[in-house]
């Protein structure tokens, strides 16, 4: 989809997006298409329920001139904000898309009381309306147009065109890399395995990320066995993704971000149930995330330095595969007791937390995972679970979601949650006891991998990697949940 930026015509024709603000408050050019048109635009919105309210729309046809006219709800002055400009800029492609429109205007008029300038509010809107575009359909040979994305080009009309047209650029690389990631998370598994994720993240180097992939024997030479443990019942060769981004002050420690990149999980000699396991092809959420993150602090040159390693494993039960029982000596030196095969994320990332550690010695480590469903019987899809054992880290994590609508939900650590996976013969095992408090015991087993002094915080995203229905900016599908809010928290807390 194009993007065009443009000053304000002397009159609007086609098909327009205009703002109308809580209340039926006409903005600025919906009151003059409606003084043009006769009040039309105001009996229309007499005639049903449509206020203004945030993010309501109403569409508004037959009207001389326009091919479509599209009132956008902005509700009340101050919630237009940037966040707020993605979501009228997907539904503006949503509805555009759905009605088979090739072309739209939105006219973008700031509301007095608004916090973000129009420049920024419309390149915010062209951002939204690009996230809403995604789609993957490179495995699909046959399709009727109408599955097909109709919009082509999209114009912003605002007041600094030029303006908004250099602020549209600063977020490009979002697009890519939110892209990025999404294409990576939703791979078929017979096409992303290790060494393919792997591949891909090589050829990053030309955004100016140092890349370097450690294979199983030098992960075996090193030490890192619980993580080869996870994936010695594949044919599919273990990986460890080493990705450095050092464009920060010489003497800044870096932030370790780390993922989950399970490519698929079978769940091993604990068998999975055969339902939704297609779905486990998505495992890798983590690793996309992170690499998606890297990929995109790289391409607008962020002044920090960051270190991105993701474990890369398939989880497949064969003659050589772990099985429940099984005693595992880590990185770290501790021994663990594999109770479930099916609970293999900790056991992948415990590996990759204590290299990270011992080799780059960060300030703070950031981790994500697709790690355990009980997060989402707490949570749902709205929120991901975040673990941390400092609040300071924990609290910007938090603003920097809210900030780009990634949302974050903090939950507890302790001594009792710990002593769960006390284990009998080893130094812990992989699950505690039940099914009770499982997404806790599960961060509370990669807090024992964890260093004194290390900021550490866990986001466990099972429920936001991948939507069944989509949002405003986010199609069904992949949704590259942490590629911002990562890139969010270097930008504000650690960039000189």
């Amino acid at each position: 989809m194009k993007v065009e930026f443009s000053a304000f015509p002397k009159a609007f024709s086609g098909n327009v997006a205009v703002f109308v603000g809580a209340e039926k408050k006409l903005q600025a050019s919906a009151k003059a298409i409606d003084g043009a048109l006769g009040g039309a635009v105001m009996r229309a919105i007499e005639a049903g329920r449509f206020t203004g309210a945030k993010n309501q729309t109403l569409s508004v046809l037959g009207q001389k001139g326009f091919s479509r006219l599209l009132l956008l709800g902005i509700g009340k002055d101050a919630e237009l904000d940037a966040r707020a400009a993605e979501a009228l800029g997907g539904l503006v492609a949503g509805d555009a898309n759905a009605a088979g429109q090739k072309a739209v205007t939105v006219v973008v008029d700031a509301p007095k009381g608004g916090t973000v300038t129009p420049a920024a509010l419309a390149a915010h809107i062209a951002l939204g309306a690009q996230l809403r575009s995604y789609r993957f359909d490179k495995y699909k040979t046959k399709e009727k147009p109408e599955q097909k994305n109709a919009l082509e080009r999209l114009t912003v009309v605002v007041g600094s065109p030029a303006d908004a047209k250099k602020a549209y650029a600063a977020l490009e690389p979002v697009i890519d890399s939110v892209f990025f990631t999404r294409d990576l998370v939703s791979e078929p598994a017979n096409v992303l395995y290790p060494a393919e994720f792997a591949r891909r993240a090589k050829a990053l180097t030309k955004v100016g990320l140092k890349v370097e992939v450690l294979g199983e024997a030098e992960m075996k030479k090193r030490g890192l066995n619980v993580l080869l443990a996870v994936g010695q019942g594949s044919v599919r060769e273990s990986q460890l993704l080493v990705m450095s981004w050092m464009n920060g002050p010489k003497n800044q420690a870096p932030v370790a971000l780390i993922g989950k990149g399970v490519t698929f999980d079978t769940g091993g000699i604990s068998l999975k149930p055969a339902g939704g396991m297609e779905d486990m092809k998505w495992d890798m959420g983590g690793a996309g995330a992170v690499t998606g993150a890297m990929r995109l602090l790289a391409a607008r040159k962020a002044k920090a330095n960051v270190i991105g390693i993701c474990a890369l494993v398939e989880n497949m039960p064969d003659g050589n595969a772990t099985r429940p029982g099984d005693v595992v000596k880590s990185l770290s030196g501790q021994t663990v007791e594999i109770i479930n095969t099916d609970a293999e994320g900790r056991l992948i990332l415990c590996d990759a937390m204590w290299y990270a550690q011992e080799r780059y010695k960060p300030q703070a480590m950031v981790e994500l995972s697709t790690l355990t469903g009980a997060i989402i019987v707490a949570l749902g899809h709205e929120r991901a679970g975040l673990f941390s054992n400092d609040t300071p880290l924990a609290t910007n994590l938090r603003k920097a979601g809210a900030e780009i609508g990634e949302k974050l939900w903090r939950m507890p650590l302790g001594p009792k949650y710990d002593k769960l996976i006390d284990s009998d013969i080893a130094d812990m095992k992989n699950v505690g006891g039940g099914r009770d408090g499982g997404s806790i015991t599960a961060a509370q087993f990669l807090q024992r991998f964890v260093k004194d002094g290390v900021a550490w915080a866990h986001l466990d995203i099972a429920g936001m990697a991948w939507s069944s229905k989509g949002n405003d900016t986010t199609p069904k599908g992949a949704t590259a949940y942490g590629v911002r809010l990562l890139d969010r928290l270097i930008a504000d807390n650690y960039e000189k």
